[in-house]
C-alpha cells in the first residue's frame, strides 16, 4: 500500500525458509520479493549492508517485522517519505512509556533535536515505530557505524549520522493511526485481539496482501480469483472471493453510469 514492489525480506537462518515457503518471490501479487539471510542478530542498520546489492542506487524503506500499522490511506499519509531522494526520514508517534522506545525529541518548529534509545529520563514521548526511509548513503553510513556496547549496530546511531548533516526529519503518524509493537508475548496478544476486533466489526481483512495487490492494480480479478481458489472454501478464500465480486459490481457499477452520463 505503500507503492513498494521490490522488497527484500531479511531473518534467521532458521525462518528465511519457511517465509520463502510461505510467501514465495510475489510474482502472484506483482511484486518482487527476495531473501536474505542474517545469520546472527548484530544489529537493525547490518539489514543495509546485507541488502547493499539489493539496493543498488535508490533510496529505501526500512520495516521492522513485529510492527503493525493500521490507518487509512497508507500511500498519500507517507507520500513526502516515498518521495525522498536525500536525507532520511523516522516515523514517530506518541506514546504512554517512551522509556521503552527510541525517543524523538522535537523543538517548536518540529525539527528533530535529538534521538535517544530506549532514555532512563524521556524528553518527550514521541517514538520511533520502526519505519524508516533513507537516502542511498545509508549503506555507506552504516559502514561507519561501531557496534554498541551490547555488541551491535544500533539505528539510533545511524540516525544521528543524518541528524548530524541535519538530514533526518521526523513524520508523525495521524491521529486515529493505530501501530501495534508484536515484539513481545503480551503485545502479540493485545494486536491479536485488536485485529479480531476490527475483522469482526468491519468484516473486512487487515494486512490481506492479495487484496491490497489487487487494489493497487498490481493484479487482475481474473488472477485474485485464481488466488482465492487456492485457499479453497476456507474463510480466507472466501474473503478473496468476495473482494473480487464486490469490486467488480462496483466497476460495473461505474461504466454504467458512465456510459449513461455520456448518453444523455
Amino acid at each position: 500500500l505503500l507503492g513498494i514492489t521490490d522488497i527484500l525480506i531479511i531473518s534467521t537462518p532458521r525462518d528465511t525458509p519457511i517465509l520463502k515457503s510461505a510467501i514465495g518471490d510475489g510474482s502472484k501479487l506483482g511484486l518482487k520479493i527476495s531473501y536474505k539471510v542474517q545469520n546472527s542478530p548484530d544489529g537493525l542498520p547490518q539489514a543495509f549492508t546485507l541488502g547493499e546489492e539489493f539496493i543498488g542506487n535508490d533510496p529505501v524503506c526500512l520495516m521492522l517485522g513485529d510492527n503493525i500499522l493500521h490507518l487509512a490511506d497508507l500511500f498519500n499519509n507517507f507520500k513526502s517519505c516515498r518521495m525522498l531522494t536525500d536525507g532520511a526520514y523516522i516515523v514517530g508517534t506518541p506514546v504512554v512509556d517512551p522509556k521503552n522506545f527510541g525517543v524523538i525529541e522535537l523543538d517548536d518548529d518540529k525539527n528533530i533535536i535529538s534521538v535517544v534509545e530506549k532514555p532512563s529520563n524521556p524528553k518527550s514521548n514521541l517514538a520511533a515505530i520502526g519505519l524508516y526511509f533513507y537516502d542511498n548513503s545509508v549503506v555507506a553510513k552504516t559502514k561507519q557505524l561501531k557496534p554498541s556496547a551490547r555488541g551491535e549496530l544500533e539505528i539510533t546511531d545511524l540516525n544521528n549520522l543524518y541528524l548530524r548533516e541535519g538530514k533526518l526529519k521526523c513524520q508523525r503518524l495521524s491521529r486515529g493511526a493505530t501501530w501495534l509493537d508484536a515484539g513481545m508475548f503480551d503485545t502479540l496478544a493485545d494486536a491479536s485481539t485488536f485485529i479480531r476486533i476490527v475483522e469482526n466489526r468491519l468484516g473486512l481483512k487487515i494486512g490481506c496482501i492479495e487484496e491490497a495487490a489487487y487494489m493497487m492494480n498490481r493484479i487482475s480479478r481474473d488472477a485474485l480469483l485464481e488466488i482465492a481458489k487456492e485457499f479453497g472454501k476456507s474463510p480466507y478464500g472466501t474473503y478473496l472471493q468476495m473482494v473480487a465480486t464486490l469490486e467488480a459490481k462496483k466497476h460495473d457499477t461505474y461504466e454504467t453510469r458512465t456510459d449513461t452520463a455520456a448518453a444523455l
